[in-house]
């Protein structure tokens, strides 16, 4: 039985720039036709670990490879097959949209003009325009109808929705969606945790230029605490006795605390004997087990993280 070749398989991944470690043993996979979220702070070697994809920088050790091939030594052949959007789009001041849209469509062979003027009108850009006159969300869309509207077999995609409004995002989750329908891979780096939990099938997590949480989303989430907020007729300040609750807070006849899902049922059974009027559950989110990695870093002086890069 033919296997498939991942769209991206790095492990072990080295960069050093002077004395500064960016990367140190990072390991990253994207499995052919999948969405794959890459997440950590600035500084944490989110974008060195994308130019090294890209072959704009050498790795100083570890492996990458993409769509099968070295970055660094099938750059040319590779950047047919890849499109590349990052968070600060510069275009040609004296070039229209749609002559940059011509130029970048040629990086990958016949341009689909049908596809590409659907998209022009799905993200409301205007091609007959200076580029010296676009906003940032229009110089970024430019970038991204430029990547979408290629036959693309990879996307890499650097905070891509930078500068776009609320609608604009909805549009490039669609378009995301299909890409991935279609069988087309995407690595996607963002701030935006909701931007990353309604597309991505997998996340990888970073710090400090090493992989500290990978995998499906789904069974990331079983590693963190689902939260309770209940109104009780009974006095709250016995549920500390269940099995299963921790960080109990009370306010009055509300109760707080989080819950190992693993205990739900048991706590379930007990809050029935509080006569519970009003129960909010909140599974883990992406952003707390984002956090959960951060938490001791958000406590540290700025000056002892100073030197990193993004």
């Amino acid at each position: 039985m033919a296997t498939i070749t991942p769209a991206i398989e790095v492990s072990g991944l080295h960069k050093k720039f002077g004395r500064t470690t960016a990367l140190k043993d990072l390991d990253l996979h994207l499995e052919t036709g999948q969405i794959a979220g890459f997440l950590g702070p600035n500084g944490s070697g989110k974008s060195t670990t994308i130019r090294i994809l890209l072959g704009l920088l050498k790795a100083d050790g570890g492996e990458a490879r993409i769509l099968g091939g070295d970055p660094w030594r099938d750059a040319v052949s590779l950047h047919r097959r890849l499109a590349y959007v990052p968070g600060e789009v510069n275009l040609w001041p004296n070039l229209t949209g749609g002559q940059a849209l011509g130029i970048l469509g040629t990086l990958h062979g016949p341009v689909d003009t049908r596809r590409r003027n659907e998209l022009l009108e799905r993200f409301e850009l205007d091609p007959g325009k200076k580029a010296r006159s676009y906003s940032k969300g229009n110089r970024q869309k430019v970038a991204l109808v430029a990547a979408l509207s290629s036959r693309a077999e990879l996307l890499l995609l650097d905070e891509p929705t930078s500068g776009l409004d609320p609608l604009m995002e909805q549009v490039f989750t669609t378009c995301i969606r299909e890409v991935a329908a279609e069988g087309r891979s995407v690595l996607l780096s963002s701030h935006i945790f909701a931007e990353v939990e309604k597309l991505c099938d997998t996340i990888t997590i970073i710090r400090d230029g090493h992989t500290v949480q990978a995998g499906p989303l789904a069974e990331l989430r079983h590693l963190q605490r689902t939260q309770i907020t209940v109104q009780v007729s009974a006095d709250p300040a016995a549920l500390a006795m269940v099995q299963g609750v921790e960080d109990l807070k009370i306010s009055g006849a509300t109760a707080r605390f989080s819950a190992d899902p693993a205990q739900l049922a048991g706590i379930l059974r007990a809050l029935a004997g509080y006569s519970p009027r009003n129960l909010v559950s909140s599974p883990p989110s992406l952003e707390d087990l984002f956090l959960r990695h951060y938490s001791d870093a958000l406590r540290q002086p700025v000056a002892t993280q100073a030197g990193e890069y993004r």
